[in-house]
């Protein structure tokens, strides 16, 4: 048990490792610094507060690319924010981009080509056509349905506060379905998408191109 707790902080630190910060404190800056001194002075600590990061991320020779992703949208979110006079509209570009996903993941589970299956491939390098196996698929479009249904309660909460003009609302549930609820769903799916995997007695990803014929172990660490 305790070696399976150890493996699954490995892997959130893989995903997680040096973007968390770059993505959660800017927009949290946003809304407390508009709260208290309004939109100009939110707009530009929040874009000189990712700015320190990306050069903090150089400096130390960090994987600088998320935060200089996290600067480009913040400068996009600022934009709307500042040409409209609405601190809501900071928001438009995050809700424009899980919309997005929402979307991309809808069509992927149409054509029967999870999108869990291509994260996992983009991520760990493994050979795709492990992915399209019958007997290693269903995990993947399981795993699919549920981060549709996770970006599907986001995207809707995320426009029926932009609507309604609540910016505070909108941080806090940006925040809470950030890193929380990101990390609760990324648990789940891994957990999930092992002991899938296994019941449904496929090769594992080295037994497959190792070209092992039946039993199978079956995939025993990554999903």
């Amino acid at each position: 048990m305790a070696s399976k707790g150890k493996e699954i902080v490995e892997e959130l630190k893989s995903v997680f490792l040096g973007k968390t910060l770059d993505a959660i404190l800017p927009p949290l800056v946003f809304a407390v610094v508009n709260g208290v001194f309004g939109l100009p002075y939110a707009i530009l600590g929040s874009i000189l507060l990712s700015l320190t990061f990306g050069i903090l991320r150089i400096s130390r020779k960090q994987n600088w690319i998320y935060a200089f992703g996290g600067l480009v949208t913040i400068s996009l979110a600022a934009s709307f924010a500042y040409l409209a006079n609405n601190a809501a509209n900071y928001f438009i570009p995050g809700i424009v981009s899980n919309a997005f996903i929402l979307a991309l993941a809808l069509f992927s589970l149409a054509i029967d080509r999870p999108m869990a299956a291509y994260a996992s491939h983009l991520t760990r390098g493994w050979r795709l056509d492990w992915f399209w196996r019958k007997d290693v698929k269903p995990a993947y479009r399981e795993v699919t349905w549920l981060w549709t249904l996770f970006f599907l309660m986001r995207t809707f909460l995320q426009v029926t506060l932009f609507l309604s003009d609540n910016v505070d609302s909108l941080v806090w549930v940006n925040t809470l379905m950030g890193l929380p609820v990101t990390t609760l769903i990324l648990v789940s799916s891994y957990v999930y998408g092992i002991w899938r995997l296994r019941t449904l007695k496929g090769p594992g990803i080295d037994e497959f191109i190792a070209g092992k014929t039946p039993p199978y172990k079956g995939q025993t660490r990554g999903f």
